[in-house]
């Protein structure tokens, strides 16, 4: 395949793909983070899922104040 076409193709796929964020499933989590490594998510005392950042931003949660 030519490498003008592999290009475009993953340049799509950034820009198409969902993207995917971590959140503590935990009754007073309100933040998203990018990185399942964040500082932020140290104080999760529940379970760390990923999801889609508009199902984040869905369930009211915002960017992790460590990660802005």
């Amino acid at each position: 395949m030519n490498s003008t076409i592999l290009l475009t193709i993953a340049i799509f796929y950034q820009f198409t793909a969902p993207k995917m964020v971590f959140v503590c499933v935990s009754p007073g989590a309100k933040r998203y983070h990018l990185n399942d490594k964040c500082r932020g998510l140290s104080n999760c005392t529940y379970r760390i899922v990923k999801v889609k950042e508009e199902t984040a931003k869905a369930d009211g949660k915002t960017l992790c104040h460590w990660e802005k």
